[in-house]
């Protein structure tokens, strides 16, 4: 191994695997192991070159194998990489088996991972092609005199280790040889003219939350290996209903590797799939013990991911461990903010992120037009651990914690611009860090503070974007543990009141608002007085005390203009008109256009929704439908592109009051409908002032009337079954296209024992780290049993399930 820093030295933690791989016997000793999670090929061909045949059958990569087919036949040389394990040896040889046909000298395999010296690579391969070597001549030299006039396609197999040497051996023999072709197998590409490369994905694995009936899950690649080798294990297993969500979450832990998914279907002799399932946590220390008959470095996952961290120099080992804090994915930008520090400066990152890919330690994705990067969860963990080993991870968690709140600043300062659209993007691609960094900051003593500045600054795009529920979440959980009298604590109190009148949480907005009025006072901070006189306005409007309502965001308008935050003045201006609209002042129709050219002016597209919603709404409370309903229907083509789901909800639903005051009755019903599913994913039940809750009352007793009962539910039923990009179509004047299949009122699968635990936790108001603590669990998987149970339902809140799970009784007994 390389040594040079913390991170090459972590025999602690290879003592303690090794130990227990001494202790602990192997449960079942049922096929060699390759690199792959295949069991190794024996026998030959004599007469078309030396390919080992299958001992078990070759599982999916159909689309792989056309693919390196495909390129073979452009180019002659084509490497396969891919992270360790993922099945690149296996690919190679099928795809050897089945072209050699096409080369008059056959088809050779060498493997090259034992071979640990340079120097014997080119007698290494000599011997594979069943040459000896006596001569007093070079290996090279007789190696390019016997392939010179050959038609003959070479496999080299787990170059990455000898990376250059493989490097110079195959350029000299592809220069000599004009009939050869060579498929190399390597963690690395060779990095020389005319390689082409494949990366070799995990397997396809179902949702795990809702995976299909067990027929049809047999189709993912995945399923098939893991339910063949568990035969082979058990001497015949059938995928069962009992067993589908099991199976299919193991997939999915497993990140579709194929070595891994091998590794675990041998433990089906000790343990059943639900228990394997429970059990996954800590995929490398389950999966510790492989096929005695395979190479050892092939032999477990952790061997397999072992090797690769040899192969990256001191930097790329540090680089590795600091990158595994990320999760769901990361952008340049954030890696070097993260691993930059001791041993590695800032400049270096990009080459280390670079190398990486190539390594195949990180994989790069296009997502919405921006680059990320991201590790598999089992190199992650891999990585976790030399990072604690290293002592680094409050240090890297810090750093990632001081990124993401830098981050989400940035967002807010420049949220009022033609960057809402950017910006509400990359907050949701990175929503996953963005959480960690705040546990980080709720579970480190003396980091809440930042934390509470975190959660504060997300609170303009989880207005539109619909996780509202979280965001209280996160706020309730810092103003409850930080109690400094900031500027800080001054602008959380307003937004978590804000929030909590959007969602129907009359108490709490008044004691945030008393608060938030109070601290501002002490402070005499301009910026917090003038969101607290803002906040005061919001709260007369919600109340219907239209009087105090105006004069309140009159006066906060001032003061935002004075302090010169062009976003609060928006807002405040925004409020006002709404103010004016509602009690049919005359200057209502003249505010809101100024909104409207205040986001044109400054191409906020995400604002621009909320001013055209608001002058449609104006129009029609003026009785001018013609007016009104295509400045709705111009607010939902921006929304459509986005996730601005509160805009969404709130031009479907003044949309449809128009559409029925026009006499088009069962189109009203069908948007009505679609509305009230956009409240929901925006995770507000209706329209929060009373006023306009008033109004959708009105509209839905005249559709009732114009329709019937059976006939209204029934357009209304067909309107909440719309995607929104259905609803926008169908009100820009398209048929209804609802799915093909009703919306359940269940789940559409069985939900698991330690979901119904999680329920029935939430559904007593407690949170991620308390319900952790009852289940003996950590405060992410809970979170990520949270966001499953979200999908599972339908819901787009914690509150949502918590109200459906008393609606359906005691969920940990069902």
């Amino acid at each position: 191994m390389r040594s040079g820093g913390t991170y090459a030295a972590h025999t602690p933690v290879r003592r303690r695997w090794s130990r227990w791989e001494r202790v602990v016997r192997p449960i079942a000793a049922t096929s060699a192991c390759q690199e792959d999670g295949t069991s190794p090929m024996a026998g030959s061909r004599r007469d078309a070159g030396r390919i080992p045949a299958e001992a078990t059958t070759f599982v999916g990569r159909q689309h792989e194998l056309s693919q390196a087919r495909t390129l073979l036949a452009r180019s002659r040389l084509l490497t396969l990489t891919g992270a360790g394990g993922i099945g690149k040896t296996r690919l190679a040889l099928r795809v050897a088996r089945d072209v050699r046909r096409s080369y008059r000298d056959g088809a050779w395999m060498v493997d090259l991972g034992p071979v640990e010296d340079d120097a014997l690579l080119a007698q290494t391969v000599l011997a594979a092609l069943g040459l000896d070597h006596h001569s007093a001549l070079p290996a090279v030299t007789v190696l390019v005199d016997h392939l010179a006039d050959k038609r003959l396609l070479l496999v080299l197999d787990n170059c990455e280790h000898l990376l250059h040497a493989s490097a110079v051996l195959v350029r000299t023999l592809l220069a000599a040889a004009p009939g050869l072709k060579v498929l190399v197998t390597s963690r690395q590409s060779l990095g020389i003219d005319a390689e082409s490369l494949l990366t070799v994905p995990p397997l396809p694995a179902p949702d795990p939350d809702r995976p299909p009936p067990p027929k049809a899950m047999m189709r993912y690649a995945a399923v098939q290996l893991f339910v063949e080798r568990a035969s082979a294990v058990l001497g015949d297993y059938t995928l069962g209903e009992d067993d589908r969500l099991a199976v299919a979450g193991i997939c999915h832990r497993l990140d579709g590797i194929p070595l891994a998914i091998e590794l675990a279907a041998a433990r089906l002799r000790a343990l059943c799939p639900q228990q394997l399932r429970t059990v996954l946590d800590d995929r490398l220390a389950l999966l510790h013990q492989g096929s005695r008959a395979a190479p050892a470095r092939r032999q477990t996952l952790r061997a397999a991911i072992d090797c690769s961290f040899d192969l990256c120099t001191p930097q790329e080992q540090w680089g590795w461990a600091r990158l595994s804090v990320f999760c769901g994915g990361f952008d340049l930008e954030a890696a070097e903010a993260v691993c930059a520090g001791k041993e590695l400066a800032r400049e270096h990152v990009l080459g280390i992120v670079s190398e990486l890919v190539d390594k195949s330690v990180l994989t790069m994705e296009s997502r919405r037009g921006l680059g990320r990067y991201r590790m598999l969860e089992t190199i992650r963990e891999y990585g976790l651990d030399l990072l604690r080993l290293g002592g680094e991870e409050a240090a890297v968690r810090r750093r990632h914690r001081d990124h993401y709140r830098a981050f989400a600043a940035r967002a807010e300062a420049d949220w009022f611009s033609a960057r809402q659209e950017t910006w509400s993007t990359r907050l949701y691609l990175e929503r996953t860090n963005v959480r960690a960094a705040l546990e980080f900051c709720l579970s480190t003593p003396h980091e809440v503070g930042a934390g509470l500045a975190l959660a504060t600054s997300l609170w303009g795009n989880a207005l539109g974007a619909g996780n509202l529920d979280e965001q209280r979440r996160w706020l309730g959980q810092a103003l409850a543990r930080d109690g400094e009298p900031t500027p800080v604590r001054a602008r959380a109190l307003w937004v978590d009141g804000w929030l909590a009148l959007l969602l129907g949480d009359i108490s709490t907005a008044k004691a945030r608002l008393d608060a938030c009025q109070d601290l501002a006072e002490r402070l005499g901070d301009a910026e917090s007085l003038a969101h607290a006189v803002q906040f005061a306005g919001l709260t007369a409007l919600f109340r219907e005390d239209f009087p105090e309502a105006v004069r309140l965001l009159e006066e906060a308008f001032d003061r935002h203009r004075a302090t010169g935050d062009l976003w609060a003045e928006w807002t405040a201006l925004f409020l006002l008109a709404l103010a004016y609209c509602l009690t049919g002042d005359p200057r209502a129709s003249a505010m809101a256009e100024q909104c409207l050219a205040l986001c044109d002016a400054h191409d906020a597209q995400w604002s621009r929704s909320y001013a055209l919603w608001l002058l449609g709404l104006q129009h029609w409370l003026g009785g001018d439908t013609r007016r009104a309903i295509p400045l709705l229907q111009d607010g939902l083509r921006l929304v459509r592109s986005g996730r601005n789901l509160l805009g969404a909800a709130q031009c479907l639903e003044v949309l449809a009051w128009a559409t029925a005051q026009d006499g088009r009755a069962e189109q009203a019903a069908a948007l009505l409908g679609a509305a009230q599913t956009a409240w929901q994913s925006a995770g507000i039940a209706l329209p929060g002032l009373g006023r306009l809750l008033h109004h959708h009352s009105e509209c839905e007793a005249r559709l009732r009337g114009s329709l019937g009962d059976t006939a209204y539910a029934s357009a209304v039923t067909t309107g909440s079954r719309l995607t929104l990009d259905q609803a926008t179509d169908y009100a820009l004047g398209g048929p209804p296209t609802p799915p093909a299949t009703p919306r359940p009122e269940q789940p559409p699968t069985p939900l698991t024992r330690r979901q119904r635990q999680v329920i029935e936790l939430l559904a007593q108001g407690l949170t991620d780290k308390q319900i952790a603590a009852k289940l003996v669990l950590s405060s992410r998987t809970v979170e990520g049993h949270v966001h499953r149970l979200l999908a599972v339902l339908g819901f787009h809140s914690r509150t949502q399930i918590a109200t459906w799970a008393v609606e359906k009784g005691n969920m940990a007994g069902s």
